[in-house]
């Protein structure tokens, strides 16, 4: 190989590292800034980066936010729940494989909720995985560090009066 054609390959190698940097920047700042929004009440730009057709999937419990929820209305009936119940969260570690059109996406995400006299309710630790497709997220899977503290956090919102959006009764604890 030439110098001028190792020179070349050296510099579009190092063009697409940085591309790849900056998408990742680009996301991160994307996604903290729905995250804000979403502590603040407002799921609509989160809700608008899922696919019509796609899927969160929550682990299995006695609780609200069960199970998979197909489609935006499912999705949304989640976020809805989420921001009713009061929990904030943030968004630490954001790290991106595959080609831009079909990225796959591991998100560290803190997340808790106090009550009404400033109590801690729950408090826990997620990792996503989150699957796009031409930018918009197709499948969705939330991973957290104890499920237990999901149930529990539940059983308090039920004692607060807190019901599931969409629902008439709360979820039996």
């Amino acid at each position: 190989m030439t110098n001028t054609k190792l020179l070349t390959a050296m510099a579009g190698a190092a063009g697409a590292l940085a591309a790849r940097a900056a998408l990742s920047r680009a996301l991160l700042f994307k996604l903290r800034s729905d995250v804000v929004k979403l502590n603040a009440g407002d799921y609509g730009p989160l809700l608008r980066a899922f696919a019509d057709d796609a899927v969160l999937v929550f682990n299995d419990g006695d609780h609200r936010w069960a199970g998979e929820h197909r489609g935006k209305p499912a999705i949304e009936r989640f976020l809805q729940d989420f921001v009713a119940a009061g929990i904030r969260g943030e968004l630490h570690d954001l790290h991106i494989a595959g080609p831009p059109w079909a990225l796959t996406i591991m998100v560290c995400f803190d997340d808790g909720a106090t009550g009404p006299a400033g109590q801690e309710l729950y408090r826990n630790h997620v990792a996503m995985l989150v699957r796009t497709r031409w930018g918009k997220i197709v499948r969705q899977e939330d991973f957290y560090e104890d499920s237990e503290r999901i149930a529990a956090f539940e059983r308090r919102l039920t004692e607060l009066g807190v019901t599931p959006v969409g629902r008439p009764e709360p979820v039996p604890a």
